[in-house]
């Protein structure tokens, strides 16, 4: 299922810090709560899980493709969490899914798609065109049954 918050805003572009415009940017396609409190010993939202995942790991090695025992490992969390939390970017659609072999053995690996996050947000955008371009038939039809019981 696509799902993606999607909210007026000003570019981010003024900012010239990474962190600052993927915490802003994370928060406005809602992959972070806005107000986020980490409930755990994360001090802030920048060291929980879910900041480090798609930060450190995605876009710190964009090309690289991660088990989710790897995943899990490197931020020191469980399987279920790294899950829920890949859960969420994969229905954001910038995910894909890769075979990794480890130890002469194939497994379920993650990245961002193609490697590249501009590319990636395509599958995003064309993600939100088609929900919209559904939503406006929607609303037409609705129109037309109002219209027709008058």
């Amino acid at each position: 299922m696509f799902e993606l918050q999607v909210v007026s805003s000003t570019p981010l572009t003024p900012l010239d810090d990474a962190d600052d415009v993927a915490l802003q940017f994370l928060v406005m396609i809602g992959y972070l709560p806005k107000g986020y409190d980490p409930k755990t010993e994360a001090a802030n939202v920048q060291e929980s899980i879910p900041y480090r995942l798609f930060v450190e790991c995605f876009l710190g090695n964009l090309k690289r493709a991660w088990t989710v025992e790897e995943l899990a490992a490197k931020l020191r969390t469980t399987k279920p969490t790294i899950y829920r939390h890949l859960n969420k970017l994969k229905g954001i659609d910038i995910l894909e899914e890769v075979d990794v072999q480890k130890g002469g053995e194939r497994k379920k690996g993650y990245r961002i798609r193609y490697g590249d996050l501009s590319k990636a947000w395509n599958f995003t955008e064309a993600n939100v065109e088609m929900a919209m371009d559904s939503y406006r038939k929607t609303v037409d039809h609705l129109q037309k049954i109002i219209e027709e019981g008058k």
